[in-house]
């Protein structure tokens, strides 16, 4: 007899679902989270059998041990796997053997599982964007402090380079006690952090091997080596996304849209997507932002775009288009192993 295998994982236990091939419930069963109970429990059932696990923080060593007992899992899309099982109640045995049920029928929403090693990498970038985000918001309360008490350094440079630090800690000794002493400290914490930075951006420089999709990801306006990588390892197999649309979609650069009575309306870009994807193309976008005055720039299409858009929608609009046109420039680029080229010079999908 072949089994289908629906499991709700949760923090501390998991509840499955078995379902025989004629569709009948063959067991309820929950499974205290305990190193090896998972593989224990499914080390009965014949090697390759199906298993549905919804994705969950906590997934990565869950997906292990369903793979060391030689059954295959199949991770759903949470929410669209809760709309497509329609249940009224909300029960642990329902979510289980609702999972159990679509992948029994087919019709499971699936993301895709990243190889254990790719998913040990991301570890590092994504600890880079964690720092650099204490990092930014350090830097805005360093801002924010100095407004409060006009102590104002030119707005076009970054105050926090070598060139300006004597200037910086000069304007410091000015601040009253309390705030001058807890800005010093800010700073303090802010060189922490930067040599942290430093060390992940060393270790990554020391795992990453140049592929051809990373080189190919750098002829990007605005994508080096380290956003390659982060695209790269993110991205897994292009070949599950049918268009460019989906995939910035996916990655989070594609505005919402509503549209009633004829009327249209362009939101904000949609939050529900791949959060490192999109922080790498907005990075990206950035970049262009602050190069588009350098010559060598004036004639890329990106800057063009940027200027064109900024004459009459604000800064977050149209880093949210340069993003978008970024992302899609990706997607062409991993599927047909070509290098970036400006889009003058290529025909331009429609969704493009």
């Amino acid at each position: 007899m072949e089994y289908i295998l629906g499991c709700d994982a949760h923090k501390h236990y998991s509840q499955f679902a078995v379902i025989d091939t004629e569709r009948l419930l063959y067991l309820q069963t929950w499974i205290n989270h305990e190193i090896g109970a998972i593989h224990e429990f499914l080390s009965r059932f014949p090697k390759d059998t199906p298993l549905a696990l919804e994705s969950v923080g906590n997934g990565y060593w869950i997906v292990d041990e369903i793979k060391s007992s030689h059954c295959k899992p199949q991770m759903a899309h949470a929410l669209k796997a809760k709309l497509m099982m329609g249940n009224v109640n909300k029960t642990d045995q329902l979510d289980a053997r609702g999972l159990a049920t679509l992948l029994l029928n087919g019709a499971l929403p699936t993301v895709w599982i990243a190889p254990a090693e790719v998913r040990d990498e991301r570890q590092l970038h994504r600890t880079r964007m964690s720092f650099c985000k204490q990092r930014t918001a350090l830097k805005n309360r360093v801002h924010a402090t100095l407004a409060k008490y006009n102590r104002i350094l030119p707005r076009n440079s970054d105050i926090f380079t070598p060139k300006w630090q004597a200037a910086l800690h000069k304007l410091v000794t000015t601040l009253p006690l309390e705030t001058a002493r807890c800005l010093r400290q800010e700073l303090e914490l802010l060189n922490y952090l930067q040599a942290h930075i430093e060390k992940l951006e060393k270790r990554i420089h020391e795992r990453l091997e140049m592929t051809e999709s990373m080189q190919l990801l750098q002829t990007i306006p605005g994508i080096g080596e380290i956003l390659a990588w982060v695209i790269e390892r993110e991205v897994g197999d292009i070949q599950r996304f049918p268009s460019a649309l989906h995939f910035s979609s996916y990655a989070g650069t594609v505005s919402t849209t509503s549209s009633s009575g004829g009327k249209t309306w362009q939101g904000r870009m949609r939050k529900q997507a791949h959060q490192y994807l999109k922080w790498a193309f907005i990075e990206a976008a950035n970049v262009i932002v602050l190069k588009h005055n350098h010559p060598a720039w004036r004639s890329k299409h990106v800057v063009k775009l940027y200027e064109r858009i900024r004459r009459r929608r604000g800064h977050g609009v149209v880093v949210g288009a340069v993003a978008r046109h970024l992302s899609e420039a990706a997607y062409w680029i991993l599927r047909s192993k070509e290098v970036y080229r400006e889009p003058d010079l290529v025909l331009v999908s429609q969704t493009g």
